[in-house]
């Protein structure tokens, strides 16, 4: 696992999705131990109308790679301001780039409290190591 890539400015999810926040507004994706377990991702299904909402712990789409099709799971409450067009026709920028051209979506935060709950870099490969 030491090839992977966290970056410690992150906060992660036990569901394997980062958030980057800035101000009021937070990315989101999958990271890059997700990205390595699905394997080729071929397919990701995302709230592709930018102005739909997204509650923290609940799915928001699905993700398929050559190996299976799992869920995705917010890490975060909010409205969404910006939805990564690129995913439609090339998916494998996740395998690429999880954490820059990967990236999936843009919230606007309803509850900046959320990102309490969330893993710092450290902690969260703390938690991949226990698993």
């Amino acid at each position: 696992m030491a090839k992977l890539n966290h970056p410690a400015n992150l906060k992660y999810s036990k569901t394997d999705e980062w958030v980057r926040v800035d101000g009021d507004e937070a990315t989101v994706g999958i990271t890059d131990y997700a990205q390595d377990q699905l394997g080729d991702i071929v397919y990701i299904e995302l709230p592709w109308n930018a102005s739909q909402s997204v509650s923290a712990e609940e799915k928001f789409g699905d993700i398929e790679s050559v190996k299976a099709t799992s869920e995705l799971v917010s890490p975060v409450s909010g409205s969404i301001t910006k939805v990564n067009e690129n995913l439609k026709d090339t998916p494998e920028l996740i395998n690429d780039s999880p954490y820059e051209q990967g990236w999936m979506f843009v919230v606007k935060l309803s509850d900046p409290a959320e990102l309490d709950h969330l893993m710092n870099a450290t902690d969260y490969l703390a938690y991949l190591e226990g698993r």
